[in-house]
């Protein structure tokens, strides 16, 4: 089935909202496949290397020739990164071919990738910019979205400035204090320092949430810094997580050979569903945690779902991250969990249901 038209745009979610980088790749027979990139600033670089670089050479492809063109176009822009951008845009055309193969073979994804463990998934309240808040201004946000969205874990984010470290951590150690007294002994929390930590820092820090009884410390160090990242997993008794900002396969084993045990790749930054299969594989091998960080309310949360559901052995919920009602002016589903539950589609490819008009209204094309 040969590609006819791939399409790179911007979907303009309204004021203040920020846009998604999606890409929509088209066959002969009128049937199409919709991917998503990292919208990191827009999503952008990785747009404008998809209509530049990648999509004169898919155009009169064919459409199952899938894994050959992603290593092709891996190998073709590797000069460009190949880390961030790179990856990101063929994350978006890997999601877009694996949506159109569902539709051609009339199947939903899962069943494609070998079947789900499970058709409802349950979710994490993923509460973001507490650095910039008081304790009783975080404790209120985060009771608010437990209410509202009766998730099965929260992770408290920090969304500081990452260019100073150790900014303040008493003050985030009272708001870690804080949220277990508000949320109970028993409720999971995770805490998210988003790089905001030294090494010594992240000691402090990770030791008092052991004894608050935390699950998870996630990326508590510079995510460059692989050794160190590895270094203060080694010596806390707490999970630490990181992931979010690896690329590669080849990045990903390094963080797990450094001594991370629950990582945290991307579907729109590292290889879209292809890459998270294979990061399921490396981990499962390895016997580490694939907990994947995924904040994208549309196209990249609908892959990630088709790709958790294949996983035996998930043991932490999915990521459902701030302002997810976004996704609600152009897609039917899945906008917002029901009883703390996503479910899985069914319907062949992605399974996205959503307004065509919204969704060609909302556009912004990618020239080159």
């Amino acid at each position: 089935m040969k590609i006819t038209k791939v399409e790179a745009f911007q979907l303009d979610w309204g004021e203040g909202k920020g846009r998604a980088a999606l890409v929509r790749i088209e066959t002969e027979d009128g049937q199409f496949g919709l991917g998503e990139a990292s919208p990191m600033q827009g999503g952008l670089a990785s747009l404008t290397i998809i209509a530049a670089d990648m999509a004169p050479f898919l155009v009169g492809k064919d459409a199952l020739d899938h894994a050959v063109l992603i290593d092709t176009l891996f190998h073709k822009c590797v000069k460009l990164g190949p880390e961030g951008a790179t990856t990101a845009a063929l994350a978006a055309i890997d999601i877009a071919l694996w949506d159109l193969k569902g539709k051609l073979l009339g199947q939903p994804v899962y069943k494609l990738l070998g079947g789900a463990w499970r058709q409802s998934l349950t979710c994490y309240a993923s509460v973001g910019g507490n650095a910039w808040r008081t304790v009783d201004q975080t404790v209120e946000v985060v009771t608010r979205r437990v209410e509202k969205e009766k998730p099965a874990a929260v992770k408290i984010r920090w969304d500081g400035d990452r260019t100073k470290l150790d900014v303040d951590i008493p003050g985030d150690i009272a708001k870690a204090k804080a949220v277990r007294k508000a949320l109970g002994d028993d409720f999971v929390l995770g805490f998210d320092a988003n790089n905001g930590y030294s090494v010594g820092g992240a000691m402090r820090v990770g030791r008092a949430l052991e004894d608050l009884g935390y699950t998870w410390f996630e990326e508590p160090v510079q995510h460059y810094h692989v050794s160190a990242m590895g270094e203060v997993a080694q010596r806390l008794d707490i999970t630490v997580s990181a992931g979010e900002q690896t690329y590669t396969l080849q990045g990903l084993k390094d963080l797990i050979n450094a001594g991370v045990r629950m990582v945290q790749p991307d579907i729109v930054k590292m290889g879209g569903i292809t890459g998270l299969m294979q990061c399921a594989a490396v981990a499962y091998a390895h016997g580490v945690d694939l907990v994947p960080h995924q904040t994208q309310p549309s196209i990249g949360h609908l892959a990630n779902l088709h790709v958790l559901s294949t996983i035996m052995h998930l043991n932490k919920p999915v990521e459902l991250a701030d302002g997810w009602e976004r996704a609600g002016s152009v897609f039917k589903n899945p906008s917002q969990p029901q009883d703390g539950l996503f479910h899985l589609p069914t319907a062949p490819g992605l399974g996205a249901e959503f307004n065509q008009d919204e969704l060609k209204r909302r556009s912004i094309p990618i020239t080159v």
